[in-house]
């Protein structure tokens, strides 16, 4: 496992991270707790010590499984969810219907709880609004926070696609990372947004990086989800078919270079400005296939340049 510095916060931590929306359960199915605990306990055996969860994510269960196996020394990074349940936040709507001051308190309060913790290492909010950056309300709970030592560092998870959204809150000086989607199909933090994160500091979280399972090569016209899984929606309609074929031509362009998983994750690593990379595990065997893409590294230039044109604009969260 190599490590890289979360921006100015000074912690070293595991390149790949471990992304734990999934062992949640709720709107991923399939899974089991036993199997959550194996393959956190195999990451976490294998160095990894970043491991990012949310209080919505099963309802709590995710904290509490991560609680569970955790010691004190792994990175653990959490979110608050929206009071109102919008995702992603919606223009027009002001901050003290989704973040009001007492809501982002008592939210880290039960995430405490859950995880077991007296401080998170990394509180963030789980969606933004720009329209928010004056506000005092999420200004002074993060500090708030910060002054009485629950909260170690802040942050913001950015709404799906939208990195530049997060510019002007980035050089506010305020917050100590961001987490965005970036992935061979959304390249687009890579335009102004990582340049800012590199220039002021910033830790950058880096999720997705499979495209909700795209990127694995795995989707086919047969790939059909459990009822309540939010991947039945997230493929709906053409979109297996437009999937596939978008995978068709990046495998042509791989052939020879290794498997589609794994360039997608040493892609993300390619990216300097990028602190960790957090993809979704609930499997031993995706764990173990994973951290190895740590020890690869980045990408040679010349297959980077080969990336760079299958970019692919779109918002399947829509």
């Amino acid at each position: 496992m190599k490590y890289r510095t979360l921006g100015r916060t000074g912690i070293e931590v595991s390149d790949i991270g471990y992304g734990a929306w999934g062992i949640g359960g709720g709107m991923w199915q399939g899974g089991d707790d036993d199997e959550s605990i194996a393959a956190l306990e195999c990451a976490l055996a294998l160095g990894l010590n970043l491991i990012d969860t949310a209080l919505v994510y099963g309802d709590g269960h995710s904290e509490q499984l991560v609680g569970k196996i955790a010691s004190k020394s792994v990175t653990i990074a959490t979110k608050v969810p929206p009071k109102n349940g919008l995702w992603p936040a919606r223009p027009g709507i002001p901050i003290e219907k989704a973040f009001p001051y007492d809501w982002i308190i008592s939210c880290t309060e039960k995430s405490l709880k859950n995880l077991g913790r007296e401080r998170i290492d990394l509180q963030q909010l789980h969606v933004w609004n720009p329209e928010w950056i004056n506000s005092e309300i999420w200004r002074r709970a993060f500090e708030d926070l910060k002054k009485s030592g629950k909260v170690r560092f802040v942050g913001v998870s950015i709404n799906d696609h939208q990195p530049d959204s997060a510019l002007e809150l980035a050089r506010t000086g305020l917050i100590d990372t961001v987490q965005v989607i970036y992935n061979i199909f959304d390249q687009s933090p890579e335009a102004r947004l990582f340049p800012l994160c590199h220039e002021l500091g910033i830790g950058v979280l880096a999720r997705v990086p499979f495209d909700e399972g795209a990127l694995t090569g795995k989707i086919t016209e047969e790939s059909k989800f459990e009822p309540g899984d939010f991947r039945a929606r997230y493929f709906r309609g053409e979109r297996k078919r437009d999937v596939i074929r978008h995978v068709a031509a990046l495998e042509k362009d791989l052939q020879g270079f290794g498997s589609l998983a794994e360039i997608a994750l040493r892609f993300c690593l390619s990216n300097l400005a990028v602190s960790t990379v957090i993809p979704g595990m609930r499997k031993v065997h995706n764990v173990q296939m994973n951290i190895a893409a740590s020890q690869a590294g980045p990408l040679p230039l010349d297959l980077q340049a080969i990336l760079k044109k299958h970019a692919w604009e779109k918002n399947f969260y829509s």
